[in-house]
């Protein structure tokens, strides 16, 4: 009895990040001009770079995580991948020699294929990383199938699509309890105590904003349409299309707030949802912490797009008198744009722009959204892990290869 209301009585123990954020900043930039003068092969060594520093800046209840991920594992993981992703390519590349017809008909299948494909992935690079996390000197493990957990995943999207989203909250809970009846710490086992109907209740207004921006923007788009084939002046009669116009401009300024709140309440579920044995943890992320995180990626992100027209702007400018004067302007307009020269600046430019925007996200979307969630999650009856014993082994890099072949390898 003395004992139960001692263990309730237990603080909690706050999960902290100590990371700076120039030091972050200057491990950015530097893996960023790396990427770009190997060609964006750089980028396995900069995801490693990044994990160790989010890692070690990480500790629960005094002690730091470690991760022992090495690149030339994702570097051989991504190579295999690769050979196992080429023919796929090349087999669609031949059927579209073949007959346009047959390129269309083989579409359907090749998109089931890459979304199943690209879901398995997720699950091994996901158990990849969690076998390279050790805490106290424990290494997390994580079973399970890959390709049990892709197809649930494709039957659950498709009753999303059906549902118009409504189900989503339900595929989310039923993913995580998937991964988590696999994952453990030592021989503490992990669950999954989120549901989807919780999570409903926490952003069901969000829905409902998702769904009237896709009607009215839908509507929007098809007003144009609708009004050549009438005289009305008002779609389907009633909508006025200066009213449309207004609540796309709305709905368009309100989707990045409204996405960050999600994603906000998200996490909070998420974390709140977590178990190992007897250790729970809690979040009390704020619904509104992310709204300048992504804002701040959005601007970011437009004026690298700006920068990189006025680049290829001024580029045009200097090459085309030199494709001669006697052409007409339209020609001279196509011959400038093909230029030898010009590509090579078109390039250089999108690849300056590719990696900048790169640099952005993994400082707001990575570092920051980490830290944010790291600073809110308080950890409950942590006393339940002091006796673990080790168990598990390192699972292959072919998941994460797969994973970054793909481009969702995350960070």
């Amino acid at each position: 009895m003395h004992q139960a209301v001692a263990n309730q009585a237990a603080p909690a123990d706050q999960v902290s990040f100590s990371g700076e954020r120039p030091a972050f900043s200057k491990l950015v930039t530097r893996g960023a001009l790396l990427e770009l003068v190997t060609f964006g092969f750089y980028r396995f060594w900069l995801a490693t770079d990044i994990r160790r520093h989010l890692w070690s800046h990480t500790s629960v209840g005094g002690d730091p995580a470690e991760y022992t991920g090495r690149a030339k594992e994702l570097l051989i993981g991504f190579l295999v991948a690769m050979a196992i992703l080429m023919p796929v390519y090349l087999v669609y590349f031949l059927i579209g020699l073949e007959a346009e017809r047959l390129q269309a008909f083989a579409s359907i299948p090749l998109i089931v294929f890459f979304y199943l494909f690209t879901e398995f992935a997720r699950y091994r690079a996901c158990r990849y990383r969690l076998t390279r996390t050790l805490w106290r000197g424990l290494r997390f493990s994580m079973g399970g199938s890959g390709l049990s957990y892709s197809w649930r995943s494709g039957l659950w999207w498709l009753l999303v699509i059906v549902s118009l989203g409504l189900a989503l909250p339900w595929r989310l809970a039923a993913l995580e309890r998937f991964k988590m009846r696999h994952t453990a710490y030592g021989s503490l086992q992990g669950r999954f105590d989120g549901t989807g109907g919780d999570l409903f209740k926490r952003a069901w207004g969000l829905w409902l904003v998702a769904l009237l921006t896709a009607f009215v923007l839908g509507t929007g788009l098809a007003s144009p349409i609708l009004l050549s084939m009438t005289s009305s002046t008002a779609v389907f009669g009633f909508i006025p299309t200066w009213f449309l116009a207004l609540s796309a401009i709305i709905l368009v300024i309100a989707a990045p707030f409204a996405y960050a709140a999600f994603k906000a309440i998200e996490w909070r579920w998420w974390v709140s949802g977590l178990r190992f044995g007897e250790v729970r943890f809690e979040s009390e992320l704020e619904t509104e912490a992310l709204f300048g995180r992504y804002w701040a990626v959005i601007g970011w992100s437009l004026l690298l797009l700006l920068l990189f027209a006025i680049w290829n702007f001024g580029a045009f400018l200097l090459i085309s008198p030199l494709v001669g004067t006697g052409h007409d302007s339209q020609q001279r307009l196509l011959t400038a744009s093909q230029h030898p020269a010009m590509l090579a600046i078109f390039v250089i430019g999108y690849l300056f722009a590719a990696i900048a925007i790169g640099a952005v996200l993994r400082l707001y979307l990575n570092r920051d959204v980490w830290r944010l969630v790291a600073q809110s999650t308080v950890v409950h009856n942590l006393a339940a892990a002091s006796d673990v014993v080790g168990q598990g082994v390192a699972a292959g890099a072919l998941g994460e290869g797969l994973a970054d072949g793909l481009d969702i390898a995350g960070f």
